[in-house]
């Protein structure tokens, strides 16, 4: 299985600035993805950003030219760095890994997701 590790939320003003980070570990074979996802009251949880293995990154629109999303492939880590904050940024971050499981057997089975706990971030006007 796989366990991460969330780091990085926070209370910003409006037009601020935070960094996200998620280290991921465990037992995989690969990871195909990293990314992060957010849920606030009342909303269901949508993309924030992702980034696969090929380095194909995908943006919310809402998010798009504000955030950045990286990897650090030796580290297994991947972050989120969010600048020009908006109160509707507000919610709970979840980091989302998608694997290749380790079988054991010298081989991976299919694609499976693991969620980190969750990071609060909240952007006052």
């Amino acid at each position: 299985q796989v366990q991460l590790v969330e780091s990085g939320g926070g209370l910003v003003q409006a037009g601020g600035s935070l960094r996200l980070s998620c280290a991921a570990s465990g037992s995989f074979y690969a990871i195909n993805a990293m990314g992060w996802y957010r849920q606030a009251p009342g909303n269901q949880r949508e993309l924030v950003a992702d980034i696969r293995s090929d380095g194909t990154t995908k943006y919310s629109d809402s998010v798009k030219g504000r955030h950045t999303i990286s990897r650090d492939n030796a580290k297994d880590t991947v972050y989120l760095q969010m600048n020009s904050l908006k109160p509707e940024d507000t919610a709970v971050y979840y980091c989302n890994v998608r694997v290749l499981p380790d079988t054991g057997w010298g081989t991976y089975g299919t694609e499976r997701s693991y969620w980190g706990q969750g990071t609060q971030v909240t952007v006052s006007s």
